[in-house]
């Protein structure tokens, strides 16, 4: 059996230049409770984090929104300075008045504010991929993504992604600027966003399923991860890895990025890596 190593899953390049190999990790579960506040032991979320590293792991996603703002010191504190082939990856967009509330804030000047403050909490001079985590109905599309197209052309930002758009919001964004990662929700149970993932391998665009494991309360119940909860037996697999594996099986253009807060699970996942669902 290969060695437990992200790059099992083999590579994807985002924006022509940054090449990673096709296992990410989602850093949202690092934080407190209800994605609020510290972690219970922030010691092992440091450790965690760099398990990944270790792992092979060379693109992590995270947000301001993650604690808020803890997700993102975590990993500065863990992991800088950053091997130089680490992408991290952030997005802004949502604020927390309280831990039940993601509220969305597309103002070009509240983006240009929390880009900058993910910079200074990440210590990165310019971020690898910055996303707008989700269209506020307040604003114009285009004038969110064109505050992100200003900060990329200021070099704050090497390149721009987009987080819960439908296809044609996607056309309309990369009229604006390029994007090399469109993040949305899609598992084996939920596949709404099949367009956008039908243009994202056409175009060459990395596609990174949130809620990848289908463990959210209406995923787990439907049929389709019942079917592969049988196919995960039959294989001695645990379910989240037949979930990560069918995702690799189902498009080169797919980065999956699994959370978790505890590092045998990390472990798991990233063994799964090296196993094949596709057929």
């Amino acid at each position: 059996m290969p060695d437990i190593n992200a790059s099992n899953a083999g590579f994807i390049t985002l924006g022509g230049d940054l090449r990673v190999p096709r296992l990410g990790l989602g850093a949202m579960r690092v934080t407190g409770e209800g994605i609020w506040g510290e972690p219970p032991d922030p010691d092992a979320a440091r450790r965690l984090l760099q398990r990944a590293v270790a792992l092979g792991v060379r693109f992590i996603d995270t947000a301001d929104s993650y604690g808020p703002e803890v997700s993102e010191r975590l990993i500065a504190e863990a992991l800088h300075p950053y091997p130089a082939d680490l992408v991290i990856a952030t997005k802004g967009g949502i604020v927390r008045p309280d831990r039940p509330s993601w509220v969305t804030d597309g103002r070009p000047e509240h983006l240009r504010l929390a880009c900058e403050a993910s910079l200074r909490r990440l210590r990165l001079g310019r971020i690898d991929v910055y996303q707008l985590h989700a269209i506020d109905p307040r604003v114009p599309l285009e004038d969110s993504v064109g505050e992100l197209a200003r900060l990329r052309q200021e070099g704050k930002i090497r390149h721009v992604g987009v987080s819960n758009f439908n296809a044609r919001e996607l056309e309309r964004a990369r009229r604006i600027v390029p994007v090399v990662a469109v993040q949305n929700r899609y598992n084996v149970a939920y596949r709404a966003s099949d367009p956008v993932l039908e243009v994202c391998e056409r175009d060459g665009i990395a596609f990174l399923p949130w809620s990848p494991l289908a463990q959210g309360q209406g995923d787990a119940h439907r049929p389709e991860r019942a079917e592969l909860e049988r196919l995960a037996v039959a294989r001695g697999w645990s379910v989240p890895q037949a979930s990560v594996a069918w995702l690799l099986g189902r498009s080169p253009a797919m980065l999956p990025i699994p959370g978790t807060s505890r590092i045998d699970h990390l472990e798991q996942l990233v063994a799964a890596a090296s196993f094949d669902l596709s057929g």
